[in-house]
This record gives C-alpha cells, structure tokens and sequence, in this order.
C-alpha cells in the first residue's frame, strides 16, 4: 500500500468531507459526538463555546442542545453545509454560529467559556494550533482537546498525515503553564467505532482538560 504523506489545507478537508458524503447512505449528517465531551464538561455551567475545527458539528450540535452558545469553525464550506442542516434538524439552529474559516490565521474577536477541538487537523503543526486556540478561553474557562494518536506502523489508510500532526500527551501537557493553566485530566484511551464493512477500528485518543486561571 502507498503510505504517502499529505497535508491538511483546505483542499484536502473539502475532498474529505465530499467523499464521506458520496459514501454515506441517504446524505451525511452530523452523528454522534465523542464521549469524552459529555464526560470531560459534566458539571461546567453552559456558556459560550468554540468548536475549532467541528466538521459536520457533532459535538457543536450537542453542546447547543445542553444550553451553550456555540460557535462552529471548519475550513471546509462542504461540512458546514451539513453541520447546519443537521442542526436545523435538531432544532437547535439558533444555538449555533457557523464561521467558515482557516483556523491557522483567524481570529474570532473575543475569548469563549469553553474552547474544545475534537480531532481537528489544520494545515501547522499540531501542538502550535493546540497553543493559538488555548489563547481563546477566557479566565475561568476550559480549554478541551481531544485528539487522534496516529500510529504510521498500522494505519489502513493509503496515506498518512504529516509527522508534525502527530503528538502525545505529554507534548500537550508541557505545553500547557502551571501559572496559567490547572490541568484537570490528561489521559489516553483506547476505543472501538464502527468501521468500513462493520468492522470495528480501533482509536487511541488523547484527552486533555485544563482551566485557564
């Protein structure tokens, strides 16, 4: 198999998410959100929030749904399109602002209660997005990053990201400054999705939620 490397600028984002559609019995909608969102903001009170890099805004969708205020942000115009029918849907469209947006030089114009990205690959280095978007919360707030750890040696994919998006839990951990931040969890987890086929995949994810002081 050709394990060639690509990189995640908007193109390759838009060919993604037309692909997931093409293949997607009766249109792409925004499924389930992770689990560790519903674990990891148990117990926060519901305020404004930012998805940075949402995708068809699954987890943007659940945290309107639980009373936040939440603003979507993706690069591709072809997963927001559906991020925002899937919303109307749920009747929770007025509870979520879809920005389309390169997330390696906006700007959203002020800071947010809860900053979350869940998987999200944008086109830099992985842990200097994890440092611009810690920039966005607001004293008191919650940054929430939930990531791939990708493993080269058993990908079933026929190209592999660059190395720079790959990072482990203690890159994001040291990046994190005990002046600034309290780290609340930091973990790995392994877990099981439904696959091509039916199969089930496995996942390892790297979980991290800190409080900006």
């Amino acid at each position: 198999m050709d394990q060639t490397a690509h990189t995640f600028g908007k193109g390759y984002w838009e060919r993604h998410w037309e692909q997931v559609h093409d293949a997607a019995p009766g249109g792409l909608g925004a499924g389930s959100p992770n689990p560790y969102l519903a674990q990891e903001t148990d117990g926060l009170t519901p305020g404004t929030a930012l998805d940075a890099g949402c995708g068809t805004g699954a987890e943007a969708i659940w945290l309107a749904s639980r009373g936040w205020k939440v603003t979507g942000a993706d690069t591709s115009a072809a997963a927001l399109t559906h991020a925002a029918a899937s919303a109307a849907k749920q009747t929770v469209a007025t509870g979520v602002t879809w920005v389309e947006a390169d997330l390696t030089i906006w700007e959203p114009g002020g800071l947010f209660d809860l900053v979350t990205t869940n998987y999200a690959h944008p086109a830099m280095p992985q842990l200097a997005f994890y440092r611009r978007i810690a920039d966005w919360v607001a004293p008191g707030g919650t940054l929430l990053i939930v990531g791939h750890l990708h493993d080269p040696s058993s990908s079933g994919h026929g190209n592999l990201p660059p190395a720079e998006a790959t990072v482990t839990l203690a890159d994001i951990t040291r990046g994190l400054d005990p002046a600034m931040w309290s780290l609340d969890s930091a973990r790995v987890q392994t877990r099981t999705v439904d696959g091509p086929g039916g199969h089930g995949a496995s996942l390892r994810d790297v979980v991290v939620r800190a409080t900006r002081q």
